[in-house]
């Protein structure tokens, strides 16, 4: 096919704490050299070519509106032909109707994504396990990812099942270079940030950056809250952050083995160096009590704690000073977080993890 990856296989998202737990049970964060577009041009060459030889028929800018039975079968579909437009990737584009459409085969199947653009329809799909759904939400897909043609299938008589099965991000922040409304990219982090709650309490274990995205989710709901703070230094994001999305990975979207082997240099990525500098959710600082000012005036009400926020940051701290750093907790948690990485129990690699150290 043409596919290749990136010769780093992680287990991200492990998940439950019992191996009959949710999560992955084994290393499946498989990196594709070229990310996303190398995934899609194999399969689109061949579709194309297909095309060419009369094999298949391609109907862009037309939309799906029912799927037509017969006998109790599906057996076509029929909806509305759009008006050109030469809206940018991801943006949204006319819904002017210019035509109508039907068309009819012996098989019909519907692959029309996720409902991730369609907050109403994620809100309603919500499972009471996650707690209350968040009032403000940013999205990792476009407007078009709508989940529109489940209804509709389900209108025909689809069966839908899982509905309540949601895979949302923890980590999530604004792109401050948006492609579509609402934009959000989501961090990928290493294991030594320290994850604070709105009120700046430390998430308890197994609560640690990058190891379980949907137990962090309910316990930051818990909280009543709908955010929660990473607390880092620049030490730590310019070796453990990456971002999700092939714009803010161009080295590996650009196939450019120069640039990809670039990161282990001192520095940032310049992704997350241009996200950390301009992001509306980084507060950026030299001491303590200003990055607690700078964060309590990103949110309606203060609610971190000078005093209370140093308690924990020193607690951590002072396990890195006085022991050795495999006997220590933070060290465990570090290894325990390192698992999302590694797929077995090992230090953290060196490539996403940087030396162990004070934060304060």
């Amino acid at each position: 096919m043409g596919v290749r990856w990136f010769p780093l296989v992680g287990w991200a998202e492990r998940g439950g704490y019992l191996a009959d737990g949710h999560g992955n049970s084994v290393p499946r964060f498989h990196v594709t050299w070229g990310t996303g577009p190398a995934v899609v041009a194999p399969f689109e060459r061949r579709v194309r070519d297909a095309a060419s030889s009369g094999l298949v028929g391609l109907r862009f800018r037309h939309r799906v509106d029912e799927l037509t039975l017969t006998g109790g079968a599906v057996d076509g579909v029929r909806g509305a032909i759009l008006e050109p437009s030469q809206a940018a990737r991801g943006t949204r584009s006319s819904r002017t109707q210019v035509g109508e459409f039907e068309l009819h085969a012996p098989a019909v199947i519907v692959t029309s994504g996720g409902i991730g653009g369609n907050f109403d329809l994620v809100r309603e799909n919500w499972p009471d396990r996650l707690g209350p759904a968040p009032e403000r939400m940013i999205s990792g897909v476009p407007e078009h990812v709508d989940g529109r043609m489940l209804a509709i299938a389900e209108r025909a008589g689809g069966r839908l099942v899982n509905r309540d099965r949601m895979w949302h991000y923890t980590e999530g922040i604004q792109n401050w270079d948006p492609i579509w409304a609402r934009h959000g990219i989501r961090i990928l982090p290493g294991p030594s940030s320290l994850w604070f709650d709105a009120r700046g309490q430390r998430f308890p274990a197994p609560h640690f950056p990058g190891f379980d995205t949907l137990g962090t989710l309910a316990a930051i709901r818990a909280t009543g809250f709908d955010y929660s703070w990473f607390v880092l230094t620049q030490k730590i994001i310019e070796k453990e952050f990456a971002l999700s999305g092939s714009e803010q990975n161009p080295d590996l979207t650009g196939k450019d083995i120069k640039l990809t082997l670039s990161r282990v240099r001192p520095g940032a990525p310049a992704p997350v160096e241009a996200l950390k500098r301009h992001g509306a959710d980084f507060v950026v600082a030299r001491t303590l009590p200003e990055l607690v000012e700078g964060m309590n005036k990103l949110t309606a009400s203060p609610l971190i704690d000078l005093a209370d926020l140093e308690r924990q940051i020193v607690a951590r701290d002072r396990e890195w000073t006085t022991r050795s750093p495999r006997t220590c907790r933070s060290w465990r948690s570090a290894t325990r977080a390192a698992t999302v990485v590694t797929g077995w129990r090992a230090p953290p690699p060196r490539t996403r993890s940087s030396t162990p150290r004070p934060v304060r």
